[in-house]
């Protein structure tokens, strides 16, 4: 019998079985994973005792067995194949939410990855817009990326230290594609470096040019363009609302943030109204200091596309920053019933809170931040609000 029960499931049937979770999971709530659990016909059991058929470790707690309560009853009745022991891993698996053998690791969205690379929040959101890092889930307007495009924007941003500016990495890195036609994203499919100012091949014991020559002089900026073909977006007049958005990404770029300001603003008059457009110049708006306008735009932003979440999010920072913490409340409060799993408004949410003295419902929100994303870079602030007197 017990054999017969392990070998069904390894197929992954949880039909009529109970389950039990130890430790902390990072890819949902308690709550997310019971219902899901209750999808697949199996009982979830908040107590790990005799009757449980299965039991869960979430991969974000490695504590020991006795550590998490597994006693030496428990650990014989899986011993004699009557009990099995999963990973979270393999729960996503077996509940056909990952394919098998895919690895689950934790998203991160624009703000997050942000705090861990230490870059602004434009220049994330500038790599998502161009393709060089691609979410692996997009939640309404909101990106999340998994831990392979977090390793490709860890590349970019240690391009970014080196002394590249953010044109001349797409400049080159264009250039490689251009040359291996079947090439689209070179961080992902290629092994680069960075030498100097120059993105360069490693093929065997050398560096090469994408075109397979050896070491090019990319240092002078005409040969480059000639060589490659590169076209300079800024060297005509724009004429359409892209191509303005190209000069004010250019900008952006060089930290020329009212000549950014005006080239987003002449491509909202010509291509008309556009959330996207209006909450990019909100952002600019706030990076040069005007905070009406920001707000003013981050509003406009909201009206266009109701389910935008960044826009809400980051109108209450705005308001938040500016003292209007009641206003920024109602705006973060919005976001999050746009939807709820955003961890980046429930951050702040709770920091706002605890600014009006409303401490017992920021605790919710804390709470909230560690469900949703343990290991975010916010985890050890809410920790530590949650216990202040380890502080």
């Amino acid at each position: 019998m017990a054999t017969d029960w392990a070998n069904r499931n390894e197929a992954g049937d949880l039909s009529g079985k109970r389950v039990a979770i130890v430790g902390k999971l990072a890819g949902m709530t308690r709550r997310e994973v019971f219902t899901a659990l209750r999808k697949a016909d199996a009982t979830p059991s908040e107590k790990v005792d005799q009757r449980v058929d299965v039991i869960v470790f979430g991969e974000n707690d490695l504590s020991s067995l006795g550590d998490q309560g597994v006693t030496v009853e428990l650990q014989d009745k899986a011993a004699a194949g009557d009990l099995k022991f999963i990973s979270e891993t393999t729960l996503w698996q077996w509940l056909g939410l990952i394919e098998p053998h895919q690895k689950l690791h934790r998203l991160y969205t624009p703000a997050m990855l942000s705090d861990l690379l230490g870059v602004s929040k434009s220049i994330i959101r500038r790599w998502h817009r161009r393709g060089l890092i691609v979410p692996a889930r997009q939640v309404r307007s909101l990106p999340y990326f998994d831990y392979r495009e977090v390793a490709t924007a860890k590349q970019l941003a240690a391009m970014l230290a080196s002394g590249l500016s953010p044109d001349r990495i797409e400049r080159q890195l264009s250039a490689i594609s251009e040359y291996l036609p079947d090439v689209q994203r070179p961080l992902v499919q290629l092994s680069v470096m960075v030498e100097g100012r120059d993105i360069l091949l490693r093929q065997g014991e050398g560096l090469v040019e994408p075109g397979g020559q050896m070491r090019f002089d990319f240092d002078r900026d005409d040969d480059f363009s000639d060589v490659f073909n590169i076209v300079d977006p800024g060297s005509d007049e724009p004429e359409t609302a892209e191509q303005w958005d190209t000069r004010a990404a250019d900008y952006e770029d060089d930290e020329q943030l009212e000549e950014a300001i005006r080239c987003l603003r002449s491509s909202l008059t010509i291509g008309g109204a556009s959330a996207e457009r209006s909450f990019r110049l909100a952002e600019l708006l706030y990076r040069a200091g005007h905070f009406d306008g920001a707000v003013e735009r981050y509003h406009t932003a909201i009206e266009l596309d109701p389910d935008m979440i960044e826009a809400r999010a980051n109108l209450g920072c705005v308001l938040a920053e500016t003292g209007q913490l009641v206003e920024a409340v109602s705006a973060l409060r919005d976001a999050i019933e746009v939807y709820d799993g955003y961890c980046d408004a429930h951050y702040h949410l709770a920091r706002t809170l605890d600014e009006l003295g409303r401490q017992r419902e920021a605790t919710s929100h804390w709470q909230k931040c560690l469900e949703l994303n343990p290991d975010s870079p916010w985890a050890d602030e809410a920790y530590a609000r949650l216990n202040p007197e380890e502080d």
